[in-house]
C-alpha cells in the first residue's frame, strides 16, 4: 500500500467556528520514497481569514479570492488518497477539517481509524514530556528548517516525510532504480566531489611500530583486571 504524506492549512483552530480548509497538500511515497505525485491546491474558503491564522500561513482572503472552492476539488482528492495510509501530524486536526468539508457537499467522510497514522501521537509515545511540534522534531532529527519561514502544506509534507522516516527507525532512503531495462543504482542526489572530500592512508613509521607495542602491553598489564 502506498502512503501519503498530507497536510492543511485553515482560516482558524476549530470546524465548531466554521472555520475552512485553504491549503491541502498530498505528496504520495512508496515505502516512503516519493513517487512524483503530488495532489496540491489552494482554496477560497468561503468565509473570512482570522488574523492569527493568516500570522502563522501568511494567506489573506484577497490571495485566495479566485482559487477554487473545497467542492470543486474533492473529488479528484478523494481519488488520489483512496485506498492508501495516510500519514499525518496532529491527525484528528486535519481529518476534522476534511471531514467538515466533505459534510457540507453530502460527500462520504473518511474513516479516522482506517489506515491513518499520527505521528504526533507516534512522537508523543516515543518522546514523553517534550514537545513534539514539527518544528521542534525537526530540530531534534537536524532536518533542514531553514526555508520554513511560515507554515505552507506543500514544505510541511516533505518535512513530515523526513520526521516520520526518523521516527520509525528507517534511514532516509537514498537509492532510486531505473526502469527495467537498466539495472543500474544510481544516487538520487547524493554524488560526491573527489576534490572536496578523500582519504589518506598514512603508514606509520618502524619506531612509531615499536613504540605503539610498548604502549599495548603496559596498558594491557594495567587494566586487564
Amino acid at each position: 500500500m502506498n502512503e501519503i504524506i498530507l497536510d492543511t492549512e485553515t482560516t482558524g483552530l476549530s470546524v465548531k467556528e466554521d472555520h475552512r480548509i485553504i491549503e491541502i497538500a498530498c505528496i504520495e511515497t512508496k515505502n516512503l520514497i516519493p513517487t512524483k505525485k503530488i495532489f496540491y491546491k489552494l482554496i477560497n474558503p468561503e468565509r473570512k481569514i482570522s488574523e492569527d491564522a493568516t500570522k502563522i500561513h501568511g494567506y489573506t482572503n484577497e490571495r485566495l479570492e479566485g482559487e477554487p472552492k473545497f467542492k470543486d476539488i474533492a473529488s479528484e482528492l478523494i481519488e488520489f488518497i483512496s485506498n492508501k495510509k495516510l500519514i499525518i501530524h496532529n491527525a484528528p486536526f486535519d481529518i476534522g477539517f476534511l471531514n467538515h468539508e466533505l459534510k457540507k457537499i453530502n460527500m462520504k467522510i473518511i474513516d479516522h481509524k482506517k489506515n491513518i497514522v499520527d505521528t504526533l501521537e507516534l512522537a508523543r509515545s516515543k518522546y514523553p514530556g517534550s514537545s513534539n511540534s514539527l518544528d521542534n522534531l525537526c530540530k531534534k532529527f537536524n532536518i533542514d528548517l531553514s526555508e520554513r519561514t511560515k507554515h505552507n502544506a506543500l514544505l510541511d509534507c516533505e518535512l513530515l516525510r523526513k520526521v516520520y522516516i526518523n521516527l520509525i527507525g528507517e534511514k532516509e532512503p537514498t537509492l532510486i532504480f531505473q526502469d527495467s531495462t537498466n539495472s543500474n543504482i544510481i544516487l538520487e542526489d547524493r554524488k560526491i566531489n573527489k576534490s572536496q572530500y578523500s582519504k589518506s592512508i598514512i603508514k606509520p613509521s618502524q619506531q612509531e611500530m615499536v613504540n605503539h607495542n610498548k604502549f599495548l602491553k603496559s596498558e594491557l598489564k594495567k587494566n586487564y583486571f
